[in-house]
């Protein structure tokens, strides 16, 4: 099993290194036990954890109130839980 997820019943829970002011939003591979992901969003006022939190629910193909911010409202490093995502975090990585 991957480090930088876990799934529990019907919550999947990421390990993410979240790097805001991109170009365009993407996943760019592995940081350590996290999955690092590019953000279009900058990082003022929350602007980038709503963008991530909305990126993460498309990706997972869930509503919005499904996809919650854990920890790491301040930081690069941030833990996410995605409830009722029937996609395999491991896909997300395919082509990476």
């Amino acid at each position: 099993m991957a480090g930088w997820y876990r799934r529990s019943e019907d919550v999947i829970t990421l390990t993410l290194h979240v790097q805001p002011g991109a170009k365009r939003s993407e996943i760019t591979g592995l940081h350590g036990d996290a999955l690092k992901l590019k953000l279009a969003a900058p990082p003022i006022e929350g602007r980038a954890n709503e963008a991530l939190l909305k990126y993460l629910g498309g990706l997972f193909d869930v509503p919005l109130r499904q996809v919650e911010l854990k920890q790491g409202a301040q930081s690069r490093h941030k833990v996410v839980a995605v409830i009722g995502s029937k996609v395999d975090p491991e896909t997300l990585l395919a082509g990476k």
